[in-house]
C-alpha cells in the first residue's frame, strides 16, 4: 500500500514533475507505453533472469547489478531486476540508474512514493534482501545460558538497520511454566497494542513470534526445547503494551531451558529488511462472488494465530508450471454485513480473499483450478495505512475500480462502527457491466440499513437498461458526487489499476486535496 505523494512530489528536479498542465515525462520510444509494458508482463517472458527462481540477495550481490543492461533495484526489502523496464519508465533511464544496485526506498519515496510499484514490478521480482542475524556468536551464547535458567528474562539486542528513534523501544521477554502450560511474555512500550500487531507460528516445534512496534519489527524465534501442543493463544494488554503467548505441554516434565535460538532472534529490525514469511495454508471453500470473482477462504494452521489489520494485504506464493509466483491480495470479510458471518470462521485463523478469474492469468487459473483441501503459501500481513489517519473525520469518499473495492470492504465496516465523528460514507464503485459490480446486494443492502452509507456505480459499457451512471472517472463526475462542506473533515481512498490511480490522484489534486486527506491502495 502506497501513500500518496506531498505537494513537493514529484521532486523539483525530476523529469515528472507535475504542473497544471499535466505530468510532463520523457519521450518513449515507439512500442513502449505503459500497456506495451503491461503486455510484455503477461507475456510469460523471464524478465528477472532467474527462470522464476526467488532467491535472498545479500548486499554484496545487489551492488554488483548496477548497470543499464544489469540492474537490480531494492524497494522495501523486496530485491526487482528493472533492466527490462528501462525504456518503459515515464521518468527516462536515468531515473532508475540512481537506484542501481542499491536501496532505492528513500529515493522512490522521494520522487514517486504513490506510484503501485509492486503491481507494475511483480514480474521483476528477484526475491528478499537477505536479513543479516542482529546478534554476533559471542551474544548469542550468553543468550543461550540466559535462556537455561527456569525464567528468562532478556533485553533486546537492536539490529543494525535500526534507526535512531525519538521514542526508544526495547522489548524483553520473561518464560513462566506450569505442570501443563509455557507462557512467554514480551514487555514493550507500545501503549496502543493490538492484537494485530501480533503474528505466532508454531512448527514443527519452532516458534515464531513476530510483535509490529511502528515502524520496526521485534522477533523471538526459538526451536522450543521440548514438545507442546500445536494451539496456541495469545493475549495483548495494550494499557502496558504486554503480549501473552501460552502454549500447553505434551508432557508434564520439567523444562530446563525455554529453547535454542534460530536466525534473527530476540532482534529489533525496520520493517522493510525484516522479509516476508510464508506459511501453507488450506483451502476450505470456494464462493462465487460474480461470474468472473470468487471469494475463497484459506484456513491458517493450528498453530498460526495472526489478524489482518484494515486496509492490510498478503501476498500469496505457490510453485505454478516449475516457477514460482507471488502476489499480493487484500483480505475482506465473508460478508460486508457483520450480522450475516459465519460463524465457524475465526478472525485469527481464516484469510477470506476475493479474486477475480483471467482465463489467460496464469496464477488466477491457478487458484481457480485449486480443489477444496489444496494449500498454498500465504505471508504476514502488510501495509502502509494506519486506521489513526482517519480517526476524526467526518466524510469518508472511496473511489474503487473492480477488485479495487477489496481495501474499501473492511474499512467501511470499521468506520461504520468505530468512527465517532462520522457523518457520511460515499462509495463510487467504477465497473464495466452490472454484473461485475461485487457484493452489489449487500452494498445496496448496507445503504438502506445505515443512511451514513452512500454508493454511486459507474458503469463503462452498461447495458441499455441502466438506469445509472455511465462513463468512466472525470474531474466533472468527482466535483459533483464528493461534496465537501466548510465544517467537514474529509478523507478520500484510491484503489483499482494503475491507470485508474493515477487519473484519480491527478483529478483529486486539481479537486484541492492535499496529501494528508489522501490513501491510494496497492490495486
Amino acid at each position: 500500500m502506497l501513500n500518496v505523494p506531498s505537494q513537493s512530489f514529484p521532486a523539483a528536479s525530476s523529469q515528472q514533475r507535475v504542473s497544471s498542465s499535466g505530468r510532463s515525462k520523457v519521450p518513449l520510444k515507439p512500442g513502449r507505453s505503459l500497456m506495451d509494458w503491461i503486455r510484455l508482463a503477461k507475456s510469460g517472458k523471464d524478465l528477472t533472469g532467474l527462470r522464476g527462481k526467488l532467491i535472498d540477495v545479500t548486499e554484496e550481490e545487489l551492488a554488483s547489478h548496477n548497470k543499464r543492461d544489469d540492474c537490480w533495484i531494492c524497494i522495501r526489502g523486496l530485491v526487482y531486476n528493472v533492466s527490462a523496464y528501462m525504456e518503459y519508465h515515464p521518468g527516462g533511464e536515468q531515473e532508475l540508474m540512481r537506484a542501481a544496485g542499491a536501496d532505492g526506498t528513500d529515493l522512490f519515496d522521494q520522487v514517486h512514493r504513490w506510484v503501485n510499484y509492486e503491481s507494475m514490478l511483480k514480474e521483476c521480482l528477484v526475491g528478499r534482501m537477505a536479513v543479516k542475524p542482529s546478534t554476533g556468536s559471542k551474544v548469542l551464547r550468553n543468550l543461550q545460558n540466559r535462556l537455561g535458567q527456569h525464567k528468562g528474562n532478556t533485553s533486546v539486542p537492536v539490529a543494525e538497520e535500526r534507526e535512531p528513534s525519538s521514542k526508544d523501544i526495547t522489548p524483553r521477554y520473561d518464560w513462566f511454566q506450569t505442570d501443563t502450560t509455557i507462557t512467554i511474555v514480551v514487555y514493550t512500550k507500545q501503549k496502543d497494542l493490538t492484537s494485530e500487531c501480533v503474528v505466532a507460528d508454531l512448527i514443527d516445534g519452532a516458534l515464531r513470534l513476530e510483535v509490529v512496534l511502528g515502524e520496526l519489527s521485534y522477533l523471538m524465534h526459538l526451536r522450543l526445547s521440548q514438545d507442546v501442543q500445536e494451539h496456541l493463544s495469545i493475549q495483548t494488554s495494550s494499557g502496558v503494551g504486554k503480549v501473552e503467548v501460552s502454549m500447553k505441554k505434551v508432557s508434564s516434565h520439567k523444562w530446563q531451558e525455554l529453547g535454542e535460538p534460530l536466525d534473527s532472534h530476540n532482534s529489533l529490525l525496520k520493517q522493510n529488511v525484516s522479509g516476508i514469511f510464508f506459511r501453507k495454508c488450506t483451502l476450505v471453500s470456494k464462493t462465487p462472488v460474480t461470474h468472473d470473482t470468487k471469494l475463497l477462504r484459506f484456513q491458517l494452521p493450528n498453530g498460526t494465530r495472526f489478524m489482518v489489520p484494515v486496509g492490510n494485504h498478503v501476498y500469496l506464493k505457490s510453485l505454478v508450471k516449475g516457477s514460482e509466483i507471488i502476489k499480493p491480495y487484500t483480505p475482506v470479510f465473508m460478508t460486508l454485513m457483520p450480522e450475516h458471518q459465519d460463524s465457524t470462521a475465526s478472525k485469527d485463523t481464516d484469510i477470506f480473499l476475493m479474486i477475480k478469474i483471467y482465463p489467460d492469468g496464469a496464477f488466477t487459473s491457478y487458484i481457480e483450478s485449486l480443489q477444496i483441501g489444496a494449500t498454498l503459501y500465504i505471508s504476514n500481513p502488510g501495509g502502509q495505512f494506519r486506521t489513526s489517519r482517519i480517526q476524526d473525520i467526518t466524510d469518508l469518499y472511496l473511489l474503487a475500480a473492480g477488485t479495487g473495492f477489496t481495501p474499501m470492504a473492511k474499512l467501511i465496516r470499521y468506520a461504520l462502527k468505530n468512527l465517532a465523528a462520522l457523518r457520511k460514507i460515499k462509495l463510487i464503485f467504477f465497473n464495466r457491466r452490472e454484473g461485475d459490480i461485487l457484493w452489489l446486494d449487500q452494498l445496496q443492502h448496507l445503504a438502506l440499513e445505515d443512511k451514513r452509507f452512500e454508493v454511486e456505480y459507474v458503469l463503462s459499457e452498461p447495458s441499455a437498461e441502466w438506469k445509472g451512471k455511465r462513463g468512466r472517472i472525470e474531474t466533472s463526475l468527482l466535483s459533483n458526487v464528493m461534496s465537501r462542506s466548510n465544517n467537514s473533515k474529509c478523507f478520500v481512498c484510491v484503489c483499482g489499476p494503475t491507470r485508474f490511480t493515477e487519473q484519480a490522484l491527478g483529478m483529486l489534486q486539481q479537486l484541492g486535496y492535499c496529501e494528508e486527506e489522501i490513501h491510494a491502495f496497492q490495486g
